[in-house]
């Protein structure tokens, strides 16, 4: 793949910097991990460090409302593109952030946590989308895999910033110290407001902040790159649709684009006339939308890739990554890292392990296939879930004087960790962006990524009281869905290895919308090479 990149590095350029995104994504999903554990937040919102309850809505608010931005971005998608929906949903975010930042009270906190989720599920739905139209189909699989790339740099920038900023101010709040009248010093409780002795607010608005930086360089430099072209073509804009082919395909030969030109078009006559004859008569928008939902829920061949495309993301949640990812320094805490500096460092080398570990799917997901990463991420997954339950149901509260149960325990979150990245993790973003025909795709993968942020949202809101009650359990839960994830691949996903977005209907099935197409496909080539003909004649008898 990276030889192809080479030979023409235009939409792999492109692919890089829409997959700021992506780094969106991943930054505040990790930033939020370190910020609950700092001792400046807690003093000025205790009860957010304090009561697990309230700790799991303050993080799912984002989750939330990412799953609702995901669920209503697929009319704004059609009309305005995927390139402005793009620049659109960097606005939200960027509005979000700064309320975050300057957060003062709980209530605007939450506000800035949830309009910055708004934006990201935007960004979900729709960059991974972009990718995948834009790139070849020998390649496709291994581009989109860079959104995974950045949603883990992302997480690593903000683990290691959490780590850095943590000690802005000197010494930091230490619990447990001596206090007045002999009792103990508690600094969610005992600080006044306004911050904790000796920590800057800084500590925790600096990390919130910077993530202004990338989604304003996103939203303004999305200006300058192409729209899609089967938007285009989508939308009857055919002139810019071959322009914007020609010059993403400049090093392909004119017969290998309009090839693909044809196949394209005939994908978009197809949906068109499917549109017309299921929904001809309705004209509200509102209506429209509903409808065309509806009909991808009730017609089999869409349905069953909208319910893989649903249950690929379900399994990417409910196999514990984020789970990790949002409370990893509670995770590591228990695990026998007993101080918050600790937990926090160990939080930040399991950002990079993450980071590199999603870099060998680039590479092997346009050669081994998608069902073979897909199987062995999930068998690492469980073993290494059932080692890390069998330790801490062991040993419990105890790890700590347990250095080597400790360790081992720590290893093994990092080897989950590995057999994740290079597996459910990218292909959760790869398989919805590349499964649907063109006339459905934003309604499906707005289904789809819709269903990975309301799984979010259980995980994250779940996840510290299933910490504080299951303990070992909570790991046991999570390693038996990475078995019913093996076999659900092993029985359930086809392979899309290399398959032109055009010809997936074959894949799962569809054989009529797959011959209509052809045939379509093959008189717009006939048209297209009549007239070239045509015009060969024209100019040969001017001269």
């Amino acid at each position: 793949m990276i030889r192809e990149m080479f030979k023409d590095p235009l939409v792999g350029s492109i692919v890089c910097f829409a997959s700021l995104g992506g780094l969106l994504f991943g930054y505040d999903q990790g930033v939020i991990s370190g910020i609950v554990t700092m001792e400046s937040f807690g003093a000025k919102f205790p009860r957010i460090n304090t009561d697990s309850d309230y700790k799991g809505w303050f993080v799912s608010t984002f989750l939330l409302c990412a799953w609702f931005g995901s669920l209503i971005n697929s009319p704004i998608v059609d009309k305005f593109g995927r390139r402005d929906s793009i620049r659109i949903a960097c606005v939200i975010f960027v509005i979000g952030s700064v309320f975050q930042c300057a957060g003062h009270s709980t209530p605007m906190l939450f506000a800035g946590r949830g309009v910055a989720g708004l934006g990201v599920g935007q960004l979900t739905m729709v960059v991974p989308m972009y990718m995948s139209e834009l790139a070849p189909p020998n390649i496709r699989g291994g581009l989109v895999v860079i959104q995974q790339v950045s949603i883990t740099l992302g997480i690593l920038i903000s683990f290691w910033l959490d780590y850095g900023t943590n000690f802005i101010g000197g010494t930091r709040c230490a619990p447990h110290v001596p206090y007045k009248n002999g009792k103990s010093f508690n600094p969610y409780t005992d600080v006044p407001a306004g911050g904790c002795t000796g920590q800057s607010d800084a500590s925790w608005r600096i990390p919130f902040g910077l993530q202004i930086a990338p989604a304003f360089v996103l939203g303004i430099g999305m200006m300058f790159f192409p729209r899609s072209p089967r938007w285009l073509l989508y939308k009857g804009r055919e002139e810019e649709a071959v322009e914007t082919l020609k010059y993403l395909r400049r090093r392909n030969t004119e017969s290998e684009i309009e090839q693909e030109l044809a196949e394209i078009r005939a994908d978009v006559i197809f949906e068109n006339g499917y549109a017309d004859r299921k929904f001809g008569k309705i004209t509200n928008p509102v209506s429209l939308y509903v409808a065309g939902i509806w009909d991808i829920l009730t017609t089999r061949s869409h349905f069953k890739r909208v319910f893989i495309g649903s249950a690929v993301m379900f399994f990417q949640q409910f196999m514990g990554c984020n789970a990790i990812i949002y409370y990893a320094p509670t995770i590591f805490s228990q695990l026998g890292m007993n101080s918050n500096t600790t937990s926090l460092l160990g939080t930040g080398v399991y950002g990079i392990v993450n980071c590199l570990s999603t870099f060998p799917a680039v590479f092997l997901i346009d050669r081994t296939g998608r069902r073979t990463l897909l199987m062995a991420g999930a068998i690492g997954t469980f073993v290494s879930l059932v080692i890390v339950g069998g330790i801490v149901g062991k040993y419990g509260s105890a790890l700590s004087e347990h250095k080597t149960a400790g360790r081992t325990a720590v290893a093994f979150i990092f080897i989950y960790d590995v057999n994740f990245s290079y597996s459910w993790a990218p292909i959760g973003w790869v398989l919805p962006s590349e499964i649907f025909s063109i006339g459905i795709r934003s309604k499906a993968i707005s289904i789809t990524t819709s269903s990975t942020w309301m799984n979010n949202f259980i995980i994250g809101l779940v996840t510290p009281r299933m910490l504080d009650t299951m303990k070992w359990g909570t790991y046991i839960f999570f390693a038996a869905f990475c078995i019913i994830a093996f076999l659900f691949t092993l029985f359930v996903i086809p392979e899309t290895k290399g398959v032109p977005l055009e010809e997936m209907d074959r894949i799962f099935g569809d054989e009529d919308a797959q011959l209509n197409k052809q045939h379509l496909a093959e008189v717009g080539a006939f048209r297209a090479e009549s007239l070239k003909g045509s015009e060969e004649r024209i100019e040969s008898a001017s001269e």
